[in-house]
């Protein structure tokens, strides 16, 4: 059995299922410069190793966060 491979680049509609957010959500989070993208043609791509250092960045920073 071939093991499953993950793609290097997302669209930005796996990025948003990824998050179990909105396409409309994860655009926001490319146009505030949140996660880096690259253009192909007119596509546009996210580095799938950013999304995740990403993510972990997120859950390190709410770990910091001090409780109310």
């Amino acid at each position: 059995m071939a093991p499953i491979v993950s793609p290097a680049l997302l669209r930005v509609d796996e990025v948003a299922d990824r998050l179990a957010v909105s396409r409309a959500t994860a655009y926001r989070l490319i146009q505030r410069g949140a996660l880096p993208i690259i253009h192909i043609g007119a596509s546009v791509r996210i580095p799938a190793d950013a999304l995740d250092r990403w993510i972990e960045d997120q859950v390190a920073a709410a770990g910091r966060v001090e409780p109310r």
